[in-house]
């Protein structure tokens, strides 16, 4: 009698049906859904952490610190052992982990036994941000990876919007914990899925020990296409997370004004970032992923003029000026994002999850870095932000046009 296979084997030389790559599709950008909503879930819950495990609220804070930094370590961890081993059984292993430290998570009796887990729990979550974007390129043909990277783009966009929402409802109802259930359940039903499926999941070829970090930031038409991917995202982050202070502030609003930004923001980018395959198909890539530069860029050199002149006097402070203004960010990103992302993964040959980990972790730290200058000034209003934020867009651009050129 012959064994079955083991879903641990070689994925079949033969292309999965149709239906069969959507699901494939799904599950891959559902795990990166499950390891965003690791911080958007527990956010909620964030300022009663103190009292729940008697800690204080810098603890409390540290619970979504912590988090971040195991993401920004896991980033360059699984980036490394994905180019060495088969990333479908280190994803498979990375949820399972990630939702057994969701569960540990429940059970815990102090704020710093929570930290510590938050920290496994975020290394854990980023095996899917690095990974995804590789298997769709090894899955689809150029045009249908822009297209599902695309909508990826646009499903991830949400979750900041969406888990908070969510995440107050379970606090309200079951306690905070019910967020870290949420994400244990979701990860094994995702177990359960992908266990399904190992067997047709694309397979990425190991590369020789020639391939390695150094020899990627030694690529100079990688790192000018991977910072000029960082800058058009890290800039439109650094900008989103200045407005709610920047409103309720300078501008004289609340939090509402920053709600209904984000809400018509994400729906141009949305929109922009799940076309951009059809955009890239008629006009070519490179075109695109700079006309979507320049788009950004008149957006925020909008909001840097609009700014100026409201501190000159010459203007009266409308929030809804800053929301119109910044479609025009929402709406350059989303046409050149995708096709951005994949022209850099694309750049750095074989050596695409090392690559991946790298663009992502450049993101967080332009993001990082964009929001610590802008701190001081946020009190100064519109024109501050918006200068520095049309200088990374500037950045981002012109970085994009030296690296294509290269």
């Amino acid at each position: 009698m012959s064994k079955s296979p083991s879903p641990f084997q070689a994925a079949s030389p033969h292309l999965p049906s149709r239906g069969r790559t959507l699901l494939l599709l799904a599950s891959i950008i559902a795990s990166t859904i499950v390891g965003l909503a690791g911080t958007d879930l527990v956010l909620p819950a964030v300022p009663q952490l103190a009292d729940f495990l008697h800690g204080t609220s810098t603890q409390a804070q540290m619970v979504l610190a912590s988090f971040v930094a195991g993401v920004g370590i896991g980033l360059l961890l699984f980036g490394e052992v994905g180019a060495r081993w088969d990333q479908r059984m280190i994803i498979v292993a990375a949820l399972g982990l990630y939702g057994l430290f969701s569960v540990l998570a429940t059970l815990v009796t102090s704020l710093q036994q929570l930290i510590a887990l938050r920290f496994l729990q975020g290394l854990a979550s980023s095996a899917a941000a690095v990974f995804a974007p590789v298997m769709i390129r090894t899955l689809l043909p150029e045009n249908q990876a822009i297209r599902a990277i695309g909508v990826m783009s646009s499903i991830e966009s949400l979750t900041p919007a969406l888990a908070p929402i969510l995440g107050a409802w379970l606090l309200a109802i079951w306690g905070w914990q019910a967020s870290f259930w949420t994400v244990a359940v979701a990860c094994a039903a995702l177990l359960v899925i992908w266990w399904r499926l190992y067997p047709t999941m694309p397979v990425n070829p190991p590369l020789d020990s020639n391939h390695h970090y150094g020899r990627l930031l030694r690529h100079c038409r990688f790192l000018l296409l991977a910072n000029s991917q960082a800058c058009a995202l890290g800039g439109l982050l650094v900008f989103v997370f200045a407005a709610p202070a920047l409103f309720a502030g300078p501008l004289g609003g609340d939090i509402r004004d920053f709600v209904i930004m984000q809400m018509i923001g994400v729906s141009f980018f949305i929109a922009s970032a799940s076309s951009s395959h059809w955009w890239v198909e008629k006009f070519g890539r490179a075109p695109m992923i700079c006309a979507g530069s320049v788009i950004s860029l008149i957006g925020a050199t909008g909001l840097c003029l609009y700014g100026f002149a409201i501190q000159q006097g010459w203007a009266a402070t409308h929030n809804w000026a800053v929301w119109l203004l910044f479609i025009w960010v929402n709406l350059g990103f989303g046409v050149r994002g995708p096709p951005g992302f994949y022209a850099a993964l694309e750049s750095a040959g074989a050596d695409s999850a090392r690559a991946s980990a790298l663009i992502i972790l450049l993101v967080m730290l332009v993001a990082a870095a964009g929001t610590a200058l802008i701190a001081p000034f946020i009190s100064q209003g519109l024109f501050a932000i918006g200068a520095v934020v049309t200088a990374i867009f500037a950045a981002a651009w012109v970085l994009f046009l030296f690296g294509h050129k290269g």
